[in-house]
């Protein structure tokens, strides 16, 4: 059985409109309410990419909020990878 404290790290691509809707800025403010280290930048292709580390837990939590975004986002696929962690993320932040 996996424990729910252990640390993981979750690799996820939000697809949609979740570009110029302040995905980024509500994704960064959800995971710093929840003590979660990472970060979340646009991609080329008009999608979001967020990595982050925490308790498994608090990771869901992240990603339930991914799944939706904030009021003005569309969002229409999610992929969500998990790995181990590097404990090599800063504080959450947006990369520019």
């Amino acid at each position: 059985m996996v424990n729910k404290t252990e640390r993981k790290r979750v690799e996820i691509i939000v697809s949609g409109l979740v570009q110029g809707v302040f995905f980024r800025v509500s994704t960064r403010e959800v995971a710093q309410k929840l003590g979660i280290r990472g970060t979340v930048c646009n991609l080329f292709d008009g999608s979001v990419k967020i990595i982050a580390e925490g308790t498994e837990e608090k990771l869901n939590r992240l990603i339930l909020f991914a799944k939706n975004g904030p009021p003005s986002a569309k969002v229409y696929d999610i992929d969500i990878k998990w790995t181990n962690t590097k404990d090599d993320l800063p504080p959450f932040r947006i990369v520019y």
